[in-house]
């Protein structure tokens, strides 16, 4: 099996991306993996110093198969350097995993992405592998697919990427001419469809929302670990659209997860969970606070 290659989004927070390197080198495949790192410019004049001490950590990390560092001369912004960076590291490579820099990744992160990439390849109404699971009430199979795509530590194929679509006004435009609106909300649990216009206004730049949305209109699937294998580190108040908030947080599987091949269809008592879940979101702005992933796996996408 060869590995994919991990990407990077890092922009001002040396100590997070410390952090989640760290985690990252837990992983037994780590040494046996290419490493891509997209470091952001700075937007302002007070971000300078620490995206260069950002830069200056990356350049000293050398425990990967191999580490590239792409420093962008201007700032993109985190949607656009995700979109940039997963675009260019997919069509060389043929499938990617990909995270952020206020992640923190469980030591069988890397096995079971890999081995999720390995095992659905060839499978096409599978779109990415996910790493991060809500903290629900109930037990959660071992692994399950839900429909549509997610944004806190995946992976996905230059097959499923290239389904996606950045024209949010195409994607609302669909979901509302086909009535998906209820669903695509998770029965209304979560205004999903209130961010996709949120982001065709200018008022978020979330890529994460039109990646669900691409991967929901197509019907394509997503596969999950019953128990976590990301941790959110960003709800610390340390992101421009983050504050202090530890809804999201869970505890990282201390086993591996077991990967078989199971049918590719919505199972509805995950889905349920993940409803229950929405619904018990006090504010609805927190999914847009959750980091610039998007803490709660869609939010704004946007901390720089």
């Amino acid at each position: 099996m060869k590995l994919a290659p991990v990407i990077l989004f890092a922009y001002n927070r040396p100590n997070h991306i410390k952090r989640t390197i760290e985690s990252l080198l837990k992983n037994k495949e780590a040494g046996e993996s290419d490493l891509f790192v997209f470091s952001d410019a700075p937007k302002r004049e007070e971000d300078k110093l620490k995206v260069e001490q950002v830069r200056e950590y990356l350049h000293a990390v050398n425990q990967f198969q191999s580490v590239t560092i792409i420093e962008r001369e201007f700032n993109y912004g985190l949607g656009k350097n995700i979109i940039a960076g997963v675009t260019q590291i997919v069509a060389t490579y043929g499938k990617v995993i990909a995270l952020e820099d206020d992640l923190i990744v469980s030591p069988y992160f890397l096995e079971y992405m890999n081995e999720g990439l390995d095992l659905y390849e060839s499978d096409d109404k599978v779109i990415s592998i996910h790493g991060y699971v809500y903290p629900v009430k109930g037990k959660l199979p071992e692994t399950f697919f839900l429909k549509g795509a997610d944004c806190l530590g995946w992976g996905t194929w230059k097959r499923g990427w290239d389904i996606f679509e950045p024209d949010g006004n195409l994607l609302l435009k669909k979901i509302l001419e086909t009535h998906q609106a209820h669903a695509f909300d998770y029965n209304n649990a979560y205004p999903f469809t209130q961010m996709l216009k949120d982001q065709i206004e200018g008022k978020n730049n979330s890529w994460a929302i039109r990646w669900y949305a691409s991967a929901f209109l197509n019907d394509k699937y997503t596969l999950y670990p019953g128990k976590s294998l990301i941790h959110h580190a960003g709800g610390d108040g340390s992101g421009t659209n983050t504050g202090y908030d530890s809804q999201l947080d869970v505890t990282l599987s201390h086993k591996p997860i077991k990967l078989n091949k199971i049918d590719v269809e919505q199972n509805f008592p995950a889905y349920n969970s993940f409803v229950k879940f929405y619904k018990t979101i006090s504010r609805p702005s927190i999914l847009y606070r959750l980091k610039r992933k998007i803490k709660t796996i869609f939010a704004l996408s946007t901390d720089n």
